[in-house]
């Protein structure tokens, strides 16, 4: 793999798709959903506007760690790889899950603890947020020998074949199809929303991306492809928007005569696969042309990225337990979360992450010596 081209827009998208994550869990206590803590009220436009996004938020993320990954892989042999893998990703979760999760735990169940201490002798340690960074790493070594393929000359037919079909207008859409079929097929085996791996239906639906990213990171014709039909992806997406919402509102009493419950889910289904596809191919498209262009905060708010997603669900937790308590009204304290826990969250990443090479290590922060180029940009890699 060969470095063609800095992408700035692609480090872009990973800053804003773990932002989105950010702003998606600063709503959940109040949407109505089953999070760590849950405001007394609930809002059922938030719920409305949040379950619209949930369709492309991870998926965008998946897909921009698959283009990443391919990043990581270049001048490495799979072994070295493996080991950056592990450095970056295993010990971030191992030390998250013993260090940085036990308060959302804790404030979670509040009333079985006497103290804090009582949690940890309890044994009850958990991914919650963490999950990502789980399957991001097993899937980052599952892929290794696609990888290795895409690397070879063996794969120059197929990545020819790949190239034809995405050149044509409904080329690249089409490649959403197997990912409609098989989640609807796999749903009704593992119908639960569940981020473990054994939760096929997921872990297949995020693995999709992934790849898709790694495929995308091949060659450049999939850029300039994603780049010229990128009004023609907008348009489709529109129409999906649509039919997401249509479905989403219309009465369940109005089609329970004419459809099974299952049929229903899938239908559901295929849409919000249908919704998160089409958003990805269009936002690549489009970012191309918007935002391809270096910044001194891009450089600074993408090396920061990756701690302040390690932190921001147990910032949001605690800070939103006691919010939450307060007499006002919803929007004022979605307003009071966001400001003191994106402060807080800086300041922690300021102070105590960023200076230090053991919380480096232990965030999955490179070193500070290492060349400026590989710790800001995420480029376009060529599989030769």
């Amino acid at each position: 793999m060969d470095t063609t081209t800095r992408r700035y827009d692609l480090d872009w998208l990973r800053v804003i798709a773990i932002l989105a994550v950010y702003f998606h869990h600063l709503g959940m206590p109040f949407n109505g959903d089953d999070f760590h803590i849950m405001n007394s009220e609930s809002s059922k436009l938030l719920d409305d506007i949040m379950v619209y996004f949930e369709q492309f938020r991870l998926p965008l993320l998946f897909l921009i760690s698959g283009t990443g990954t391919v990043l990581a892989f270049s001048k490495r042999t799979w072994k070295q790889f493996s080991k950056e893998r592990t450095g970056r990703l295993l010990i971030p979760l191992i030390f998250g899950i013993l260090f940085i999760v036990p308060p959302q735990t804790y404030f979670q169940y509040i009333n079985e603890y006497s103290s804090y201490w009582q949690l940890y002798k309890s044994g009850r340690f958990e991914t919650n947020h963490l999950w990502f960074i789980e399957n991001l790493f097993i899937i980052s070594l599952l892929v290794i020998p696609l990888i290795i393929f895409l690397k070879s000359q063996k794969s120059q037919g197929f990545k020819t074949w790949f190239e034809r079909i995405s050149s044509h207008k409904m080329g690249l859409l089409l490649g959403g199809l197997p990912l409609i079929i098989l989640t609807i097929i796999l749903k009704r085996y593992y119908p639960t929303d569940s981020s473990s791996l054994t939760n096929l239906s997921e872990t297949f639906f995020y693995t999709y991306f992934f790849i898709t990213g790694i495929l995308f990171a091949s060659s450049q014709l999939f850029w300039e492809n994603l780049k010229k039909y990128r009004r023609f992806h907008l348009i489709v997406f529109t129409i999906s928007t649509v039919l997401f919402y249509g479905y989403y509102f219309v009465p369940n009493g109005s089609i329970e005569p004419y459809l099974s419950t299952s049929v229903r889910w899938d239908i559901w289904y295929g849409l919000c696969c249908l919704l998160g596809w089409c958003f990805v191919l269009t936002l690549l498209g489009y970012v191309q042309v918007y935002l391809n262009k270096p910044s001194l905060w891009l450089k600074r708010m993408n090396e920061a990225i990756y701690p302040f997603y390690i932190l921001h669900q147990t910032v949001l937790v605690i800070f939103g337990y006691y919010i939450i308590q307060l007499n006002v009204n919803i929007p004022l304290k979605m307003i009071l979360l966001f400001i003191s826990s994106f402060l807080v969250i800086v300041l922690l990443y300021r102070l105590f992450i960023y200076p230090f090479k053991v919380t480096r290590v232990l965030f999955g922060m490179k070193k500070k010596n290492e060349k400026r180029k590989n710790i800001t940009a995420i480029r376009t890699k060529k599989l030769v």
